[in-house]
């Protein structure tokens, strides 16, 4: 057993949270074999298809309603894709998928069909192969996905992480030309001469830092961080790595005689790659492209929408328990608090209202480019949306927000069969959620269901439905990264808060826990970082593929090595008082205490901008409590995933029988990126405040301590809901100051610092110029 646990730490795959991991489970080959399948089906996507095997299964594809498990009130968009397919009219290869697109979505749900309602595994592959053959690649990708995380019969299986089937929606187009134009035999004879010229190729920029200490990068590329390899004397292009791929457990990795065995022929380069900055027109906002561009941070977000998929029916996917709609404006909520705290940390304030008829301040070029060759729309500063914007989306969305709004006033809804619903009561915070999200779930869903959809298009400059060209708010993976996207969604959560002007504040019996009282909670320090990445981007590889006796061989991977943020794990000691035995509920949130002008912010404007840490079950003993929890036990976040090249020499090694793979092997998608916990905070201290609160455990079924949460979050069985209150509990309503504090709540004021890890090459020439820094991580 401790071999096991060894193996799963090594991959980066214990389980966070308050259950231990359940016993493993290791693949058979008849398990191997599918998951192998789904891992080459997505194989540089934007290719024609290399795997002959696959090609044949796929033009044996033929139509037959009897071979799908539709439910009875189904939808007809898979016969309708069917036949768009036969007429040649669906969305052609190269073209640019929209996911927020109305007929994009029609085709997407009807695709989704042939591979989720397929009766058996055989008829799925075979439609994913057929599919892959003729689809758009985008589109084949987004549906496959969906089916993948929504079927039940494929708990276990995965598939690699978006960003590594599509880089080009993550990386600059600078990078992505220089990846897709890798050549390994011109990359060799290139190497043999760099040292040569190795003197005239580098310089050492050590000397300028001094003499331009205060420079604003605003005008010139920053090569304090960003630009980290200038510091190294390296420049933007390709070298060899001998050691391994960089990420939160290379350590344990670099140590594992499997990993060395499996990885041993595999030829690995990397390049540096930058963020988006906009040098050629100011922008403050571009200061921020390395939290709004993070690649964690924009699959998050992807996930999150394709596991609540607008289209999907709550009571036909078992989201009903989930409570979809008020969990969307949960995470929402949290996601632009994340974003403020980060706006603190420059000192940027207020996310800026936002107004349809107003210009946009500042711009962004997302200096991107799509598979198909075709740059993303750019917007420069001060934008007038009405000018350019299409009226008939913009009077849509317009209506939505005037018509949601007064039923919210009014305080009731009046359905088509004549039932009344009350607005004004807690409960209708779940309607309020699906129509806001603007899923099938909400009520007249003619009229709220596509609004979503028409603002998506207005922002993405949408004429023709049905060709599209690059915008990043058509997608959930690009919209993140452009920062109206924030502005926009405050103006959503506000919706929100204007229902909860209508619903009574918790009282103090409502929060008060009889016999309970924190006496105190420690919390160590709160320190942040930039520490550097390799993110896989092989898909992006244009050279011919290996094949031996006509099996793949993966022969080489490339890595976009890339600066994030990160923090360094910190805990908290609680010390609680209890009369007597009972259960309870621990939620830890994390806000901020002061605005951008160092003024206290009131509470009860401040509790918009709480984001919930963590939430677990305890149960509290007669007298003094004390217990520890660690930043790695929130059981909703996650460490650095396996890298797509890493899980495909695993999955062979275990099909060709020399190695065990676990069943429980990869994150699951919906879990958030542990290091983006921590806003980038500030040298001298950054003040923030933590919220703690104990409650009556209050759940309708009992903690389930075998529960794995490392691959089951995503399941729609409500199983993530610690207890039955609201999220963000007790922040979810308006406060009454007069009667929210109570015993059994702590507020601790804390700072975090932020240690510049690059800052010891600032005053010294690195004696290894030229060349990658490996003791980089032993030094700070």
């Amino acid at each position: 057993m401790k071999v096991t646990i060894l193996l799963l730490a090594i991959l980066g795959l214990v389980a966070a949270g308050p259950y231990p991991i359940k016993d493993t489970k290791f693949a058979d080959k008849e398990f191997l074999a599918k998951q192998k399948f789904l891992f080459e089906i997505v194989y540089r996507v934007e290719d024609p298809l290399m795997f002959e095997e696959y090609i044949k299964i796929g033009k044996s594809f033929v139509y037959h309603k009897e071979d799908y498990n539709l439910p009875e009130h189904h939808n007809d968009f898979m016969e309708k894709y069917y036949k768009a397919y036969k007429y040649g009219v669906t969305l052609p290869k190269g073209e640019f998928f929209a996911a927020t697109v109305e007929t994009h979505m029609e085709q997407l749900s009807g695709l989704f069909d042939f591979f989720y309602y397929a009766k058996t595994w055989e008829i799925f592959q075979r439609n994913v192969c057929w599919a892959r053959l003729y689809a758009n690649e985008a589109l084949f990708v987004h549906a496959l996905t969906m089916a993948v995380m929504h079927r039940p019969d494929f708990e276990y299986f995965t598939l690699p992480a978006i960003y590594e089937i599509f880089p080009q929606y993550f990386f600059n187009s600078k990078f992505v030309f220089e990846a897709e134009k890798f050549d390994y035999d011109v990359w060799s004879k290139y190497i043999m001469y760099e040292k040569e010229y190795k003197d005239v190729i580098y310089t050492d920029y050590a000397k300028y830092f001094k003499q331009y200490k205060n420079y604003n990068y605003f005008y010139t590329k920053d090569w304090k961080v960003w630009q980290w390899w200038k510091l190294m004397g390296l420049g933007e292009h390709w070298y060899t790595e001998d050691h391994f791929i960089m990420r939160d457990n290379m350590h344990d990795l670099s140590k594992e005689t499997k990993y060395h065995e499996m990885m041993k022929d595999v030829k690995m380069f990397w390049m540096p790659v930058d963020y988006t900055r906009d040098i050629y027109f100011y922008n403050q906002e571009s200061e921020l492209s390395y939290f709004t561009e993070d690649i964690g941070w924009n699959s998050f977000w992807y996930y999150f929408n394709l596991d609540y998929s607008t289209f999907l029916k709550g009571d036909d996917f078992d989201m009903v328990k989930d409570r979809r709609g008020e969990y969307y404006f949960y995470i929402v909520r949290a996601m632009l608090a994340r974003y403020y705290m980060e706006r603190l940390s420059h000192g940027y304030g207020e996310i800026p209202e936002f107004s349809f008829f107003s210009e946009i301040e500042y711009g962004y070029d997302p200096q991107l480019i799509h598979y198909n060759g075709v740059g993303f729309s750019y917007r420069k500063n001060y934008f007038d949306y009405e000018t350019y914007g299409n009226f008939d989306y913009l009077y849509k969305v317009l209506g939505f927000f005037q018509r949601i709004e007064g039923i919210i006033t009014q305080g009731y809804y009046t359905t088509a069969d004549g039932h009344k619903i009350d607005f004004h009561k807690p409960e209708a915070i779940e309607y309020i959620g699906n129509m806001l999200h603007g899923n099938i779930d909400a009520y007249d869903k003619y009229f709220f269901t596509f609004w979503y959809s028409y603002a998506h298009m207005y922002f993405g400059y949408v004429e023709n439905t049905d060709f599209v060209y690059p915008h990043v708010f058509l997608n959930y993976e690009t919209m993140m990264r452009d920062p109206i996207f924030y502005q926009f969604y405050k103006k959503v959560t506000n919706v929100f808060f204007k229902f909860y002007e209508f619903v009574d504040p918790y009282t103090y019996k409502d929060l008060y826990f009889p016999g309970v009282e924190i006496e105190k909670v420690v919390v160590s320090d709160l320190v942040t970082y930039f520490d550097l990445v390799d993110f896989d981007v092989t898909n992006l590889m244009n050279e011919k593929p290996t094949f031996v006796d006509g099996e793949f061989v993966w022969d080489k991977t490339l890595l976009a090595r890339q600066m994030r943020l990160n923090h360094k794990d910190f805990e908290f000691e609680f010390t609680v008082k209890s009369d007597k035995d009972q259960k309870a509920v621990v939620r830890v949130f994390f806000g901020p205490k002061y605005d951008e002008f160092g003024q206290v912010i009131p509470l009860h404007e401040n509790r918009e901008n709480f984001i919930e840490f963590d939430d677990f079950y305890y149960e509290l003993k007669a007298g003094v409590n004390t217990f520890k929890r660690s930043s790695k036990d929130f059981y909703w976040t996650a460490d650095d995933r396996t890298t797509y090249t890493e899980l495909y020499k695993y999955i062979m090694l275990a099909y060709e029988g020399s190695y065990d793979f676990p069943l429980n092997h990869n994150y699951s998608h919906c879990l958030y990126p542990d290091r983006l916990v921590l806003p980038r905070g500030w040298k001298k201290g950054m003040p923030m405040q933590f919220f703690f609160f104990v409650s009556p455990f209050t759940g309708s079924y009992e903690p389930s301590y075998s529960y794995d949460y490392t691959y089951h979050c995503g399941d729609k069985r409500g199983i993530h809901n610690t207890d039955d209150m609201p999220f963000a509990y007790p922040f979810d309503r308006e406060i009454d100051e007069f009667e929210f504090f109570v015993p059994n709540m702590y507020f601790k004021d804390v700072k975090i610092y932020h240690k510049d890890t690059f800052e010891k090459y600032y005053d010294y020439k690195y004696n290894e110029f030229g060349s990658f820094d490996y003791s980089y991580f032993y030094k700070y």
